[in-house]
């Protein structure tokens, strides 16, 4: 689960989305990538937002639960964790190109939504979110994967006209 959290690992995946990106935008591709980052931009600073803002501890910051709490190699991330910025960031990504790729690849969803659930879960289970963290931020990255994905389709009926 230690590594299962770390983007490395997910090299792979994301080099297939790329491709199958590339393979359906062609030269629009630089517009998908700029606005996917755009929309990673502020899934990410958002939940950084509501961290700094709501100052809820993590469970493995908890005192209360530090003696019963699961962690991994000691991981018990930063001081707050409401909500959780990596259930935001890879829901963010699903939303967008789900969205995006499904016309070309139907089942595109059921590639990328196990590895969203699954890099969500890592969290619960080193111990460093609670459930609601995770829920709230796949809600905050869904919202934003869409916002996201509706813009990059705008941009791509009046700039590519």
């Amino acid at each position: 689960m230690y590594w299962g959290t770390k983007t490395i690992v997910w090299l792979p995946l994301f080099l297939l989305l790329l491709y199958f990106t590339i393979r359906t935008y062609k030269w629009k591709t630089v517009t998908v990538i700029l606005t996917l980052t755009l929309t990673l931009l502020l899934s990410d600073q958002f939940a950084n937002l509501a961290k700094s803002s709501v100052k809820r501890l993590r469970p493995s910051h908890e005192a209360s639960l530090v003696q019963v709490i699961h962690t991994v190699n000691d991981y018990t991330g930063g001081q707050y964790g409401f909500y959780s910025s990596h259930a935001s960031n890879t829901m963010a990504i699903a939303v967008f190109l789900i969205l995006l790729l499904r016309t070309r690849y139907r089942r595109i969803a059921m590639l990328i939504l196990p590895w969203t659930l699954f890099m969500s879960y890592t969290r619960i289970y080193l111990g460093v979110h609670y459930p609601g963290d995770i829920l709230a931020g796949m809600l905050v990255g869904g919202v934003l994967g869409w916002i996201g994905a509706q813009g990059c389709g705008y941009l791509f009926s009046s700039v590519y006209k």
